[in-house]
C-alpha cells in the first residue's frame, strides 16, 4: 500500500488509522469536518474536497459516524423516535458515506487492487437483531450496508480490482461509545485500527460487497 485516504481522520478510530498507516510508511491524506471543514452530509462539500485530490489511492477508509441524531441519544424504543433525529442519523451514517463513494470513484485505480471500506456496526445487522431499540442508528447502518453492497457491484464493472466492504470495529474506547459501552469489552482505538487494517489487508476480490467484523468474520445481513 502506497497511498491512502481517510475520511473522518480527526475521530478516535480515524486518527488511529492514520497513525497506523503512517507508521507503515504509507502516504496518508486525512479529511475531517473538525480539521478541514469537510461536511459529508453536504454534497457540494464532498465534491469540493475530494475533487481537489489526485489519486489513485490504494485505500479509501470512511471512518465517520454518529450515535446521536438531532442531539438525541439512541432510542430505547420506537416510542422515542422522531423524524428529525432519524433523518440526522441517515444523513451522517448512510448518505454521507454514499456521497463519499460517489465522488471517490475517480480517485480509485481502474486496474490493480484497491480497497474502499466504511465503518458500519453489528447493530445494523437485521439478522443479528434480537434486542430492538436504537431504531434510527440500526436502520441507518443497515442502509449503509446496502450502499456498500450495491456500490461493490457497480465498482466491479468499472474498477475490476477494487474491493468494497463494510466493517464492524467492535466496541472501541472513544468518546463515541463512552456512554454506551456498558458491559461490553472495549479496545483502545490503536488496537481497533490494527485489527481493522489487518482485515483490510486480508480482503480478496471475492469478499467485495461483504460485511465483516474486526476479526475478519462475516456479519449476517
Amino acid at each position: 500500500m502506497k497511498q491512502a485516504l481517510v475520511i473522518g481522520s480527526s475521530g478516535g478510530i480515524g486518527a488511529a488509522i492514520v497513525e497506523n498507516l503512517r507508521g507503515q510508511g504509507v502516504r496518508v491524506t486525512g479529511l475531517s469536518r473538525r480539521q478541514h471543514g469537510l461536511d459529508i452530509t453536504d454534497e457540494a462539500s464532498v465534491a469540493m474536497h475530494l475533487g481537489a485530490l489526485s489519486g489513485p489511492f490504494d485505500l479509501i477508509f470512511v471512518a465517520t459516524g454518529a450515535l446521536h441524531g438531532a442531539g438525541q441519544p439512541p432510542e430505547k424504543s420506537i416510542k422515542a423516535l422522531t423524524a428529525t433525529a432519524m433523518a440526522d442519523q441517515f444523513a451522517v451514517n448512510c448518505i454521507g458515506p454514499a456521497l463519499v463513494m460517489k465522488h471517490a470513484l475517480p480517485l480509485l485505480p481502474r486496474q490493480g487492487r484497491a480497497v474502499f471500506v466504511a465503518l458500519s456496526a453489528r447493530v445494523g445487522s437485521i439478522g443479528d437483531n434480537a434486542l430492538g431499540g436504537w431504531i434510527s442508528y440500526r436502520s441507518a447502518k443497515a442502509a449503509l450496508n446496502q450502499v456498500i453492497h450495491t456500490g461493490a457491484i457497480e465498482m466491479g464493472r468499472s474498477h475490476k480490482g477494487v474491493i468494497c466492504a463494510a466493517l464492524h470495529p467492535g466496541t472501541v474506547a472513544t468518546s463515541f461509545t463512552e456512554n454506551y459501552a456498558a458491559r461490553h469489552k472495549t479496545v483502545p482505538a490503536a488496537e481497533a485500527a490494527q485489527n481493522l487494517l489487518r482485515v483490510v489487508e486480508g480482503l480478496s476480490r471475492e469478499d467485495s460487497g461483504g460485511f465483516f467484523d474486526w476479526q475478519g468474520k462475516r456479519v449476517v445481513w
